[in-house]
């Protein structure tokens, strides 16, 4: 595997089962939590965002802010197709984005910055678990994106 369509067609079919499985395990909101996470790494954080392929389009008008990690991040190298380092890097480099417009909206007072960090306080002592299942899922949907690139890669030297 390895092409965009089977990296999509894929991500479907893991969170789908493996989203009723935890579901039906544990409970169906973890089994959300799982589900929503992995689709989301699959589809919208994947490691190949640092190329021009259908997660970067889904982006929209959005896809701009990925610009500079296209630009700073090669394709397949540790820091977009490594574990555990490449997820992170995505999910802080969008964090750093969406602070920038926190920051933004605090200045035009459109945001008022203590409410906002009361309330994700306070979701992040209540949804702990939940938090956790969903980004271990974004990680565990890169883990595919990377097994089915190597195995790409594999085939590719057999011939």
């Amino acid at each position: 595997m390895g092409t965009g369509i089977e990296h999509e067609k894929a991500t479907k079919i893991c969170s789908l089962i493996l989203a009723l499985m935890i579901g039906l395990i544990f409970d169906f909101k973890l089994g959300f939590c799982f589900g929503s996470g992995f689709l989301i790494g699959g589809l919208w954080l994947s490691p190949d965002l640092d190329t021009k392929s259908k997660p970067i389009a889904r982006w929209g008008a959005l896809q701009i802010i990925w610009w500079p990690y296209r630009k700073l991040i090669h394709h397949r190298s540790p820091l977009s197709h490594g574990p555990i380092i490449g997820t992170g890097i995505r999910i802080f480099y969008l964090l750093f984005f969406t602070g920038v417009i926190i920051s933004i909206g605090s200045k035009f007072h459109i945001i008022d910055i203590n409410d906002l960090k009361q309330s994700l306080s306070s979701f992040a002592r209540l949804y702990t678990k939940e938090i956790l299942i969903f980004i271990g899922a974004i990680e565990l949907s890169a883990w595919l994106h990377i097994m089915q690139d190597k195995s790409l890669l594999i085939r590719r030297k057999k011939k």
